[in-house]
């Protein structure tokens, strides 16, 4: 799980805007926003570096979760 979207709305910044400076497609993007899909560790770097912030607080911590 990720917290992309809430990121990017705590800036105001569009995922156009993101998936642009990325050079991804808005649906990826979106996608990542959505929790449909997880980016790689390179793109969660690149996505904390564009929206200056780290990485973790793009992450969401899983308490009390059973695997």
């Amino acid at each position: 799980m990720n917290r992309i979207k809430a990121v990017l709305a705590e800036k105001g910044i569009k995922q156009k805007w993101l998936a642009e400076k990325m050079g991804k497609s808005y649906n990826m993007v979106n996608s990542y926003a959505q929790n449909r899909r997880q980016p790689s560790l390179e793109d969660l770097y690149r996505i904390a570096e564009i929206l200056k912030v780290e990485a973790k607080e793009l992450l969401v911590e899983l308490k009390d979760k059973k695997l």
